[in-house]
C-alpha cells in the first residue's frame, strides 16, 4: 500500500499520456508511440509542473519500467532463428555498428558533443533505436533530457529512412523479384522497428512480394537487437570504473556491481523463448509479452517527456542532429558497401 501511495499518482499521470500515445502510434506507425508520448509529456510539462506527489511515480516509470520493457523484449527473440539469419547478415551488422560508434566518438571529441548524447545517438542509430536507448540509458546514468534528445534525433532520421529507402533501393537496382536484398538493407540500415517495418512493407507492396521483405527485415533487426547485450555490458563497466575513479581508490570497482541485472533477465527471457519455441510453442504465444514491452516503452517515454523541457530540447538539438545525420549516412553507406562486397544485391 505504501508503494502504491508513493508511486500511484505519477504512474497514473504517465498512463494517462501513454494510452492515447499508444493508440495514435498505431494509427501513425511511421512516427510511433514512444515519440508521441515524449512530445505529449513535454507539452504537459510546459503548462503544468508535476507536483511532489507525482514525482516518485514519474521517476519509477522512467527508470524501472524502462528496464522492464527491455527484459520483456527478450520474449520476442528466438535465438535459433536469430543465429541462423546472423550467418548471412552478421558481417554487415558488425560493420554498421562499428561505423556508427566510431562516428559518434569522433564527433564527441571533435565537436564537443556531450558524451552521453553521443553514446545514446551512436548506439540508437546502429542497433535498434528506442529499445537500444532504453537499455543504454541506465548503463551510463543518462538523464531524462538526454534520453529525450536522443529519441527525438533518432525519430527524425527514422522518418527519412522509411520514406527515402524504398526509392533509393529502386534507384540503385536492388532485386525486385525477391525481398532478400532490400530486407537485409532495411534490417541493418534503419534503426527503429516501426521504420524497418514501414520501409520493408513499402518494398513488398511496390513489387507484389507478399511479406518476403518484411519477414527478412524483421529477422535481421532481431539479430541486431542482440548487440544490446555486449554494448550495454561494456558501457556499464566503463561507467562503474569512471564513478570509482571519481570516488577515489576506496570506492573500488566491482564487475558484480556494475553488471546491469535487467540485461541478465533479457538474456534469460530470450533463452526461455528459444527453448519454448523448440519445444513446440509458436512465437504467437509470446505476442502479448512483446506488445507489453512496446507499451512499457511508451509509458516510460511519457515519464521522460514530463521530465524534459521542449524549449531547451529545440535550442540544444543542432549538434545532436548533425551527429544523428552523420551516423545515419555512415550506416547507410557501409550497409550498401558490405552488401555489394558480399553479392547481396
Amino acid at each position: 500500500m505504501d508503494w502504491i501511495r508513493k508511486n500511484g499518482p505519477g504512474l497514473l499521470l504517465c498512463l494517462g499520456i501513454a494510452l492515447p500515445s499508444w493508440l495514435l502510434g498505431k494509427k501513425f506507425a511511421i512516427v510511433g508511440g514512444p515519440v508521441i508520448a515524449i512530445l505529449l509529456g513535454m507539452m504537459v510539462a510546459m503548462v503544468w509542473t508535476p507536483g511532489e506527489k507525482a514525482r516518485p511515480g514519474i521517476g519509477f516509470s522512467s527508470k524501472y519500467i524502462l528496464q522492464g520493457a527491455v527484459v520483456l523484449l527478450g520474449f520476442g527473440m528466438d535465438l535459433g532463428l536469430v543465429l541462423e539469419t546472423g550467418k548471412q547478415s552478421l558481417p554487415i551488422i558488425v560493420c554498421t555498428i562499428l561505423t556508427s560508434l566510431v562516428i559518434a566518438f569522433l564527433m564527441h571529441k571533435g565537436m564537443g558533443i556531450p558524451e552521453n548524447i553521443s553514446t545514446l545517438v551512436g548506439v540508437g542509430s546502429s542497433i535498434c533505436g528506442g529499445s537500444a536507448i532504453a537499455a543504454t540509458a541506465p548503463a551510463i546514468d543518462a538523464d531524462d533530457r538526454e534520453v529525450a534528445q536522443a529519441i527525438s534525433v533518432i525519430f527524425f532520421f527514422n522518418v527519412l529512412a522509411a520514406i527515402l529507402f524504398p526509392i533509393l533501393g529502386r534507384a540503385i537496382g536492388f532485386n525486385t523479384t525477391s525481398g532478400e536484398s532490400f530486407g537485409i538493407f532495411a534490417g541493418t540500415a534503419v534503426n527503429d522497428t516501426s521504420s524497418v517495418t514501414a520501409a520493408a512493407a513499402t518494398w513488398d507492396s511496390m513489387w507484389n512480394l507478399g511479406s518476403q521483405t518484411l519477414d527478412k527485415a524483421v529477422t535481421v533487426k532481431l539479430t541486431r537487437t542482440l548487440a544490446i547485450i555486449p554494448i550495454t555490458l561494456v558501457l556499464s563497466m566503463r561507467q562503474a570504473k569512471k564513478v570509482a575513479r571519481k570516488g577515489g581508490e576506496a570506492s573500488g570497482f566491482s564487475v558484480k556491481k556494475s553488471f546491469p541485472m535487467f540485461i541478465l533477465y533479457f538474456i534469460l527471457a530470450s533463452i526461455l523463448t528459444t527453448l519454448s519455441v523448440h519445444g513446440g510453442l509458436t512465437m504467437d504465444f509470446f505476442i502479448p509479452l512483446k506488445t507489453l514491452s512496446k507499451f512499457c516503452i511508451v509509458l516510460a517515454m511519457a515519464a521522460i517527456g514530463l521530465n524534459s523541457n521542449l524549449i531547451d530540447l529545440v535550442k540544444n538539438s543542432g549538434k545532436p542532429i548533425l551527429l544523428g545525420g552523420a551516423c545515419w549516412l555512415g550506416i547507410t553507406l557501409m550497409a550498401l558497401f558490405m552488401q555489394d562486397v558480399m553479392g547481396i544485391w
